[in-house]
């Protein structure tokens, strides 16, 4: 059975660039473009990989992501971060939340689909 992927991205035009390529790669797909409800979305659908932006409407990346790291189920998730702002600080937040990879946008294609293999791999 091939492995999800959801992409948490407001960004229309990433959305669809992303799962064009994850698709190729044999990997399911789905999105979800909103804070809001989010951590329900991945509760029902539980993907084996979240790609997430750090920066949606209603609620953060990072809020999401501490969210599902304070349930057991979700733990070891792999969450691999997306962001415009590659600042140091939101780093080092990001790591100290329990990310497993953080990238900044723009990013390459054939990058994000090492990092997206290598993270359900380990």
């Amino acid at each position: 059975m091939a492995k999800s992927v959801l992409i948490v991205e407001d960004e229309p035009f990433i959305i669809e660039a992303l799962s064009f390529l994850l698709t190729r790669e044999g990997f399911g797909v789905s999105s979800y473009s909103d804070g809001q409800g989010c951590v329900a979305f991945i509760e029902k659908t539980k993907p084996d990989l979240i790609i997430l932006d750090m920066m949606l409407p209603n609620k953060s990346g990072m809020q999401i992501l501490e969210e599902l790291r304070n349930k057991p189920d979700f733990v070891n998730l792999p969450v691999l971060m997306l962001t415009a702002k590659g600042q140091k600080k939101d780093r080092v937040a990001a790591e100290q939340a329990g990310v497993s990879l953080f990238m900044t946008k723009p990013f390459s294609n054939k990058d994000i689909i090492q990092s997206v293999h290598r993270l359900l791999e380990e």
